[in-house]
Order: C-alpha cells, then sequence, then structure tokens
C-alpha cells in the first residue's frame, strides 16, 4: 500500500510563492492519478489539481489555474505542488491523495489514499 506524507508547508506573505511536497512510499504500481487538495478551516475539502500516473497530463481547478503547478519526479515518487501568488484566501490545510481507479479529478470520494496534511497560512 502507498503511504504518503506531504512537507513544504508553512508561513508566507501574500503574493509569495511556496511548494509543497508529497512523498509517496510503498507499491504505486496501481496509482492511476495523484492530487492535491485543501481544506480550509471550517470549510470543506476542494480539489485543486491532480496528475495521471500513465500520461502525465495535468488537470487544475479554477480557482487555482495560472497560480498553482503539479508536476512529479517518478524517479523519486514525488508530487510537487508548486503555489505562486499566494492570497490569504489559500490559507487552508494542504492534502496529497492517490487515486487507485479512474474518476474525476476533483472529486475526494474517487481518492483511497491520503497523507496527514500540511498547513499553509498566508498572511496579507
Amino acid at each position: 500500500q502507498v503511504q504518503l506524507v506531504e512537507s513544504g508547508g508553512g508561513s508566507v506573505q501574500a503574493g509569495g510563492s511556496l511548494r509543497l511536497s508529497c512523498a509517496a512510499s510503498g507499491s504505486t504500481a496501481n496509482t492511476n492519478r495523484m492530487g492535491w487538495f485543501r481544506q480550509p478551516p471550517g470549510k470543506e475539502r476542494e480539489g485543486l489539481a491532480c496528475i495521471k500516473s500513465s500520461s502525465g497530463s495535468t488537470y487544475y481547478a479554477d480557482s487555482v489555474t495560472g497560480r498553482f503547478s503539479i508536476s512529479r519526479d517518478t524517479a523519486k515518487s514525488m508530487v510537487y505542488l508548486q503555489r505562486n501568488s499566494q492570497k490569504p484566501e489559500d490559507t487552508a490545510m494542504y492534502y496529497c491523495a492517490e487515486a487507485q481507479r479512474s474518476g474525476h479529478c476533483f472529486d475526494a470520494d474517487n481518492y483511497n489514499k491520503w497523507g496527514q496534511g500540511t498547513q499553509v497560512t498566508v498572511s496579507s
């Protein structure tokens, strides 16, 4: 089974950048795609981006298109989320997740494995 560990969270000023990392350990042979989600305080979890294992195709939610970028390093079993032009409303707990079956990129129910999350706080 895949284990996921996020890192790279912290505090950043509005307009700044931050890169989150997700380390995957264990067998990733059945991974269909990897996704990044976030959950602001008191709000529902929101899908941000995903990357397909077979093709490397990427997909983004409208809220982050043009500001966030998902990428991977297959050799290192790492997935990244580059976050630019940060806004205070980007403050949230950020999670990476693994899906083994095909489905909607931003539907959390389609993902079967989650990391513990990493907190990002954006100050104005």
